[in-house]
């Protein structure tokens, strides 16, 4: 009974460690996951912010100088006080104060303009400075995507300089995804494949407050992404992923076809005006 007990308090030891470790590994799992879901949604947000204005900029800009010439004409039709007025208003809001977006106009045009430039622009964001073809990257970008961040996402190791160098790595991984580029994608697979996940760290004490540090550890990085997350969805931009729903790209075109719309007729009425 003796030998039993000396015997059975160890394995008793053992077996929490090991439900320990298959919470962690759960939690890691569950952890990556919610990070895929929350990256995805981050860089959808950012490519369609960017074809936003890349697709439709250009037509705002045109209603918006229409709006003016269609004030002035009428202005100058009637001379009244308070038509001119809103022609001046409505000149005012043709030039407003340069956005940020205009400081990279050197890598939204890319056409040699002034402004930082391709280069400039990724060194300030960190971001590919190739334009997306696309608001969602593709199915087989998105298959590719979710296995490659499985193996080599930086939660699964708790060593400082695997983190980093697999923090490295994801960071071109996401700018790849974020390009939708499968050929980039499949380069990485195959570059991490032959670099292999690297040394792990021993524990440096009790393996049981180890794996409780890391699942408190794992705990407050879903709250932090959970906020990033909230914030994303509360964007004007993400409110209108939300109701763009499977096809984003489909409402950037609808959106455009409008504005053309509204474009044709204020040009007609500019005309009327003009001819009259």
């Amino acid at each position: 009974m003796t030998e039993n007990s000396e015997a059975g308090a160890p394995a008793g030891d053992d077996g929490a460690t090991r439900r320990l470790e298959r919470a962690v590994r759960a939690a890691e799992t569950a952890l990556i996951e919610f990070e895929i879901a929350v990256e995805t949604f981050r860089i959808e947000v950012e490519n369609f912010s960017r074809l936003h204005e890349q697709r439709l900029g250009p037509l705002y800009a045109h209603l918006e100088e229409l709006d003016a010439r269609i004030a002035e004409a009428v202005a100058a039709r009637t001379g009244d006080p308070e038509d001119e007025r809103r022609a001046r208003e409505a000149r005012a809001a043709v030039a407003p104060m340069p956005q940020v977006s205009e400081l990279f106009h050197g890598w939204l045009g890319s056409d040699g303009s002034d402004g930082f430039g391709a280069e400039g622009y990724a060194m300030l964001t960190g971001q590919s400075v190739q334009e997306p073809p696309r608001v969602r990257p593709g199915e087989e970008a998105r298959r590719l995507y979710r296995e490659l961040v499985r193996r080599c996402h930086p939660d699964l190791v708790t060593d400082a300089t695997e983190r980093d160098r697999r923090d490295a790595f994801l960071a071109r991984v996401n700018q790849a995804y974020a390009r939708g580029d499968e050929e980039a994608l499949r380069d990485l697979a195959a570059e991490w494949e032959r670099g292999g996940p690297g040394p792990g760290r021993a524990p440096e004490r009790d393996p049981a407050e180890e794996l409780y540090a890391r699942l408190e550890w794992l705990a407050e990085r879903k709250e932090l992404l959970a906020d990033a997350a909230a914030a994303l969805e509360e964007s004007a931009i993400g409110a209108m992923l939300r109701m763009a729903g499977d096809d984003p790209d489909g409402m950037l075109a609808e959106i455009a076809a409008e504005l053309r719309r509204r474009v044709a007729d204020k040009e007609a009425e500019l005309a009327s005006l003009l001819a009259g």
